[in-house]
């Protein structure tokens, strides 16, 4: 006896349609599967066994057979235990359907509930092109599966509701996105940032570009401050942005319950003892790490010299390439990583280092090893650098208003249509993703603003890839100024955000 049901799997960021084929036959009794399944997968047996048997059907004393085609694509996870138990009663006439366009994942517990699985998104999406008219998903799910048009999402709780729908005995309601409204999300403002002016614009043209930062100051400045209410000017994201950072998110396995959409761009801050496989990612089958769960948005390391050698290192590539591809035994997997990268740090081990009112007590030994913690390389991948001073006690207690998060994002609300405007269907998504065969397209320079960069190109002993972010740097500025046409001031603004690594790298 035969049947097939079909399901789904996830290898990187990519689903697939996965053949669920069961074949009973004569013999002595056993219950195999084929078709690379890891550990997870094997156990399905056990799962599927006591469930048939708790939901009041019997379990076939036969030679179980179950292949997962394709069989040379990975399958790992419990997402297969309920097309398994299905297309196991099918096999032995216990259950008479047409499933020909319906789709089935979700791990069982013993009793036959259906529990939550991860990478739903992608699935479902995969399903929709695929032609598929109904899609069964865990009831937690609901939420990220309703996102997706032109398929029947149906919530199910347990085995039992899932044969009812399929007999006719009841009809599951569909899951509809427009029931989970994400409530609103409320940031620190930066009217709570006591001065800090040149900081605070050197955050806002870095949102407005997206554009990585490094802050450097004494503790105590506003440094984490600063960084944590960047979400709030932080520009809306596009329908595509939100999609596919809702799939890394679906694949790593932490979506919020509930949440159909990420509409937020998101804000990863991991600890300094984060290791380099859980910032870039890993495992048998390669899943997201931190830098791809910041897609789209912000990933933070606070007192960046405190973080592992080889875990700052392994970031110089995916700043560079917007993309990080890992490999593995199993294969290799590309996950999309384009994020704003912004770090803080002190200045020196104490963090007084060139404070204007308190003494150093670093040697220099000690203040150029702290700093060479820090690679050129990874510097030279740093678009902006400030330094966040001491707040004065002028400054804490004036009743003077600061601006609020809410006007500075419609400013860069208004520089980032701007750029929409002129990338087009380039592909490209900010200033900070300018290729380099298209920078001079873009960037257009008045002849004082080409004089001053020839000036200080020299001078200065720029990179060939400082020049670059120089350029896109005073790109943002004078998308703030409303201006097509890179100025004088708009470069002259720019280069002063390369010249600290001068002041504290190159003793």
């Amino acid at each position: 006896m035969f049947a097939k049901i079909a399901s789904s799997g996830l290898f990187g960021m990519e689903a697939f349609t996965a053949q669920v084929e069961t074949d009973i036959s004569g013999g002595l009794p056993a219950f195999d599967i084929v078709g690379l399944p890891d550990l997870a997968v094997k156990e399905s047996r056990n799962r599927v066994r006591a469930a048939l048997k708790n939901c009041g059907f019997s379990f076939p004393v036969s030679r179980i057979t179950v292949n997962l085609a394709p069989a040379g694509i990975p399958k790992e996870g419990p997402i297969y235990d309920l097309p398994i138990l299905i297309a196991i009663l099918c096999a032995t006439e216990q259950l008479d359907i047409k499933a020909e366009k319906c789709l089935f994942v979700g791990e069982l517990s013993l009793k036959g509930e259906i529990q939550p699985v991860r990478g739903l998104l992608p699935m479902a999406l995969h399903a929709a092109e695929q032609g598929y008219e109904q899609f069964f998903v865990p009831y937690e799910n609901r939420a990220e599966a309703s996102a997706v048009r032109g398929i029947k999402i149906l919530p199910v709780k347990t085995v039992q509701e899932v044969l009812d729908h399929l007999t006719g005995k009841i009809e599951v309601e569909p899951a509809d996105a427009h029931n989970y409204e994400q409530p609103p999300v409320r940031y620190a403002d930066f009217a709570e940032v006591c001065g800090q002016e040149a900081a605070k614009r050197a955050m806002e043209i870095a949102a407005a570009g997206g554009h990585n930062i490094l802050l450097i100051g004494p503790p105590g400045s506003g440094k984490s401050m600063l960084a944590k209410r960047l979400p709030s000017i932080l520009p809306d994201m596009t329908f595509a942005e939100s999609v596919e950072t809702t799939k890394l998110h679906s694949i790593a396995g932490v979506l919020p319950k509930d949440v159909p959409m990420i509409t937020q761009r998101p804000f990863r801050s991991p600890h300094h003892t984060v290791s380099a496989v859980s910032l870039s990612g890993g495992g048998r089958i390669p899943k997201p790490g931190e830098i791809s769960l910041a897609h789209n948005g912000v990933l933070f390391l606070d007192e960046l010299p405190e973080f592992p050698k080889a875990t700052t290192e392994a970031l110089r590539q995916p700043l560079e390439d917007a993309k990080i591809t890992i490999s593995r035994v199993a294969g290799t997997v590309s996950y999309p990583c384009s994020v704003m990268f912004v770090a803080a740090m002190n200045p020196c081990p104490c963090g007084f280092y060139g404070h204007p009112t308190k003494r150093c007590i670093c040697s220099p030994t000690a203040v150029s090893r702290y700093l060479g913690r820090i690679s050129g390389p990874l510097l030279d991948r740093i678009d902006l650098h400030i330094e966040v001073p001491p707040v004065q006690f002028d400054q804490l207690d004036s009743k003077q208003k600061e601006e609020s998060s809410a006007e500075i994002r419609e400013r860069i609300n208004r520089a980032r249509k701007r750029q929409q405007r002129r990338f087009g269907d380039s592909g490209i998504g900010c200033n900070a993703r300018i290729t380099p065969e298209r920078l001079q397209e873009f960037c257009v320079l008045s002849q004082e603003a080409r004089d001053l960069l020839k000036y200080s190109f020299e001078k200065m002993s720029l990179s060939a890839r400082a020049y670059d972010k120089v350029l896109k740097i005073a790109r943002t500025v004078a998308d703030l100024d409303d201006s097509e046409v890179i100025e004088l001031s708009h470069i002259a603004e720019a280069l002063q955000y390369r010249s600290l690594d001068r002041k504290y790298w190159d003793q």
